[in-house]
């Protein structure tokens, strides 16, 4: 059904008045049927027309308001009053269903129609290795025969950011991505869930899938389920360069960790935490007490950072939050990369721990993550191995501009810089792009882009899209719950898409899994 036609505008601005009975929304595909090829368009903006002039409209409004009449009676009204959309070309569709960038615009007065899932069978291709993130959505319509399909080993490698504001459904969205990842061994994924919510032991999770037995690992350190390892983490594990971009220390705090590390090799903390300092017999005492100083402050920044706790009398070193010890868990950190090395998802369940332990965990697991692909490509065995992402929440934290304006990168900035050459990618999740560096938006070649209702993260947004968002503020804007435009160099348009809710995810028989397709 013909909804609309064009009455003029220009490239990349094309008017558009709508039919009488027609209701255009913001976000809505449409279609422009050309004399060898077919017009994809989307609407941007929507506005009034009207053949009266403003003064009259006014005067008219005067008398409905101040009469108190029901209504006025025009002649003809659909010719007198309408609305117009503003559109933009997304794609020209050639009829041998070849992509290709448009670079014309529609016959002017041609009449333009809702898209139907058969415009889209140029997008669909069968493939194994992908993963489902939602459906077509024009406007609030979705197609449920369009179905959204992602190759998940690019996407991953080249690093994905999930940018929306709180309650626009990021959580629903990984749970979805990682339901997914579960029924192949294509993309291993660290998830550092600091809400613990993704695994689900209390209501539905990513334990609900039929291969999570398999390819799903969880660790907890309290109470874990049959089955799963408890999260421990040897103390000994820890390096000084764990540190770095994390926790700030000074120069001087920095050079004594690593002089206790040099001395001590893996019993440095314990050392450092048991260090108690008595007036030395030194022909320079003030240079010894400015290095019980350092100590001392060294001390206090661990005991935060690392939520541990001191028994002078034992003599030991302790954590509050029981993850990390001193003689258990020595093969923690293998065991997971061996995980993720294996194509599996795990889930550490980090809700126990402060900010600080949390990054500290991701960097030590994340550094030794790198240094085997590293190693393998070396050795020429990287096309061997699944792509590696690390899932963060509230990325600023790590990549942010505050963070890495101290100009020491951490392992997570150094992924999302270098990552990609070794097939270890960064899922950065955010409600604030705004003050990530533009050099690592660049990086992030997928963006899953939620609603968002601060016009400075939107403008941050587009301007790091894969695509020309330039005319979607108020698109993104205006996004729903569970609404999303996905944004990548692997996709030929920027794709507007309902998520499913994982709870009618899980719901659904293994055997209905959907048909394997991929825009």
């Amino acid at each position: 059904m013909n909804i609309g036609q064009v009455v003029g505008g220009s490239f990349g601005n094309i008017m558009l008045r709508q039919k009488s009975g027609s209701c255009l929304e913001i976000g809505d595909l449409l279609v422009s049927e050309e004399d060898d090829h077919i017009l994809i368009l989307q609407i941007f903006d929507l506005e009034y027309g009207s053949q009266m002039n403003g003064k009259v409209q006014e005067m008219m409004s005067g008398v409905i308001l101040e009469e108190q009449l029901a209504s006025s009676e025009f002649y003809e009204p659909d010719f007198v009053n309408y609305i117009l959309a503003r559109v933009k070309i997304l794609a020209r569709i050639n009829t041998n269903d070849t992509v290709v960038l448009p670079k014309g615009m529609p016959k002017f007065f041609n009449k333009l129609r809702m898209v139907a899932t058969q415009d889209l069978k140029f997008l669909q291709k069968e493939d194994t290795n992908k993963i489902f993130v939602g459906n077509i959505r024009s406007g609030s319509k979705v197609l449920y025969d369009a179905e959204v399909w992602l190759d998940a080993f690019e996407i991953f490698s080249h690093h994905v950011l999930i940018p929306a504001t709180t309650g626009r459904g990021k959580s629903n969205l990984v749970k979805t991505i990682l339901y997914y990842l579960l029924y192949s061994n294509n993309v291993g994924a660290l998830v550092l869930d600091a809400h613990n919510e993704y695994y689900g032991q209390k209501e539905i999770g990513l334990k609900d899938h039929p291969n999570s037995r398999n390819n799903l690992v969880y660790y907890t350190p309290m109470n874990p389920p049959p089955g799963s390892p408890t999260f421990i983490i040897n103390l000994n594990a820890i390096r000084p360069d764990h540190f770095d971009g994390i926790i700030d220390f000074s120069e001087p705090q920095d050079r004594k960790m690593r002089e206790f590390y040099s001395k001590y090799k893996g019993e440095w903390i314990s050392e450092l935490m048991l260090y108690q300092y008595s007036t030395p017999d030194s022909d320079n005492p003030a240079e010894a007490s400015k290095s019980a100083v350092t100590i001392n402050v060294l001390q206090q920044k661990l005991r935060q950072a690392l939520d541990l706790k001191v028994n002078y009398d034992e003599n030991i070193v302790l954590s509050k939050h029981n993850v990390f010890d001193k003689d258990r868990g020595d093969k923690t950190i293998n065991q997971i990369v061996n995980h993720i090395e294996s194509g599996k998802v795990v889930v550490l369940d980090t809700s126990n721990l402060s900010d600080d332990a949390e990054l500290i965990v991701g960097s030590i697991i994340a550094s030794s993550i790198l240094d085997r692909y590293k190693s393998a490509r070396a050795e020429g065995r990287l096309h061997e191995k699944p792509v590696a992402t690390i899932v963060i929440e509230e990325a600023p934290r790590v990549i942010g501009d505050d963070i890495l304006k101290s100009g020491i990168n951490n392992i997570y900035s150094t992924i999302a810089r270098e990552g990609r050459k070794f097939q270890v990618g960064l899922t950065a999740i955010t409600q604030l792009t705004s003050v990530i560096p533009k050099v690592i938006l660049a990086n992030m070649n997928t963006k899953i882009i939620l609603g968002n209702e601060m016009k400075l993260e939107r403008q941050a947004i587009i301007e790091s899209a894969s695509q020309d968002l330039s005319e979607d503020d108020h698109n993104i804007a205006s996004l729903d719950l569970g609404e999303a435009i996905i944004s990548s160099i692997y996709v030929p348009f920027a794709l507007p898409i309902k998520i499913p809710n994982f709870k009618d995810v899980i719901k659904k028989p293994p055997d209905n899994k959907p048909k394997m397709r991929v825009f």
